[in-house]
């Protein structure tokens, strides 16, 4: 991996954790949206999936450690970032093909939804269930809140995306980058 990769994802993690830590939304009653997911999102949107699954899979070990959560959700939050890193990953880069922005916004925050339900409700879940011991319906019953805040945030930033993609790359790939043939 470049210098220059290692220092973008750097970037991303700390920009998820300080967006995380210090724009606390409350939402539900004791707990807050997750605003670290505009910067995973991003990542996933204009780069590679796997970014955008490090980004927020590290971000979330960072915050939990700075924040003194500490261990609490912590593996299966970053589990299940790397599944939604992976299903939106996948999904948006096939979608992005379509010509019609509307339609590829639309799609791709139907992929979110499923792509956050499937990191939240099963993966972070199942670890959670293992790792506390309880039966895996009352840990996807808790995490419901997580999963439809994290959505939210998920898909509202999917027009950040769109504003933020010619940048982005420049700033990533260099000037010479051209939009329309993407480096991987």
């Amino acid at each position: 991996m470049k210098t220059r990769s290692v220092t973008f994802m750097g970037l991303g993690i700390a920009l998820f954790v300080a967006l995380s830590m210090c724009l606390r939304v409350p939402v539900f009653e004791n707990y807050y949206l997750c605003l670290g997911y505009i910067v995973m999102t991003i990542y996933i949107w204009n780069f590679a999936w796997y970014e955008g699954a490090i980004v927020g899979s590290l971000g979330v070990v960072l915050y939990c450690i700075i924040g003194g959560l500490g261990f609490n959700g912590m593996p299966g939050w970053a589990l299940g970032n790397i599944v939604i890193g992976l299903i939106l990953g996948v999904t948006i880069k096939k979608i992005q093909r379509l010509k019609n922005k509307s339609l590829q916004v639309a799609l791709i925050a139907l992929a979110a939804i499923i792509a956050t339900f499937f990191g939240i409700e099963i993966i972070k879940s199942l670890v959670d269930s293992i790792i506390v011991g309880q039966p895996i319906l009352v840990r996807i019953a808790k995490n419901t809140t997580s999963f439809i805040s994290d959505a939210f945030v998920i898909v509202a930033s999917l027009p950040i995306c769109l504003a933020t993609e010619k940048i982005a790359k420049e700033l990533r790939y260099g000037p010479e980058h051209d939009v329309r043939n993407p480096v991987a």
